[in-house]
């Protein structure tokens, strides 16, 4: 009996060792981007708020794209990508999705707001990205940000308050420098993500800065990034003003 189920256990092993990966066409992925950019479009509002409520009633396009995403990449579809333009625009996509199916899979939590709750989340909860298993917090490190685009840090959405503004279209390869640019400019001018104090001389800048500071300045020293800030921020900052970081707010970006 053990040699049966041996043999029977090699057989399903060659199998799927053998069985070719599911072809995806250019207008698979098409139409599963057309999905997403619907659920965008629908269900996110002008300040970047998510309907999750109505989402979770009505899901479908959301788990197309999730599910289109689960079997294409780049890196299992490089013809469907020819550009790094194209590359980076499918990652920001997939994981804003996969963060948002997230939200929906977990019956749209208040908040992630303990370390324990962000590790089940990020770290521990299975995510499928071109037939391979990663999480969402080694998809943003292993492969994000290693495509050396420190402004991927104001378009990837985990979700939250805290977060920057969600846009309502999809990511696209021939405008992604300007939808990089615009993020990044909103982001740095909005006062809930940089506040400029003259009385105490500091500008308090959101936390992402201090999580991801390595990308902003060779330096890696917090005391470094106000000449990244000054880039994209319309008033002039002092040099000398310390750069200070806000909390993060981990509540879920749930529309009113």
């Amino acid at each position: 009996m053990v040699i049966v189920w041996r043999r029977l256990w090699a057989v399903v092993c060659l199998s799927a060792l053998t069985s070719p990966v599911l072809a995806i066409t250019e207008a698979d992925y098409q139409a599963a981007l057309a999905d997403w950019s619907t659920v965008l479009t629908e269900y996110v509002n002008e300040q970047g708020q998510i309907d999750f409520v109505s989402l979770a009633k009505r899901p479908q396009p959301l788990q197309a794209y999730i599910t289109v995403i689960a079997k294409v990449s780049p890196a299992s579809h490089p013809a469907l990508f020819p550009s790094k333009a194209d590359v980076l625009a499918f990652h920001l996509n997939a994981y804003n999705a996969l963060a948002m199916w997230g939200v929906i899979e977990r019956g749209i939590p208040d908040d992630f707001d303990s370390f324990f709750k962000r590790l089940r989340f990020f770290k521990l909860r299975t995510v499928m990205v071109g037939n391979t298993r990663t999480s969402l917090y080694d998809y943003e490190n292993d492969v994000i940000r290693k495509l050396n685009e420190p402004r991927v840090h104001f378009a990837l959405n985990c979700m939250v308050k805290a977060c920057p503004t969600l846009p309502r279209q999809p990511f696209k390869a021939d405008v992604l420098v300007q939808q990089l640019t615009a993020l990044t400019q909103a982001f740095f001018n909005s006062s809930k993500h940089v506040l400029v104090n003259d009385t105490e001389q500091r500008v308090y800048v959101s936390e992402i800065l201090n999580f991801y500071t390595d990308d902003f300045v060779a330096s890696g020293d917090a005391d470094d990034l106000l000449p990244y800030i000054q880039q994209y921020h319309e008033t002039l900052i002092p040099n000398h003003y310390q750069v200070k970081f806000m909390g993060y707010d981990w509540t879920i970006n749930q529309q009113p």
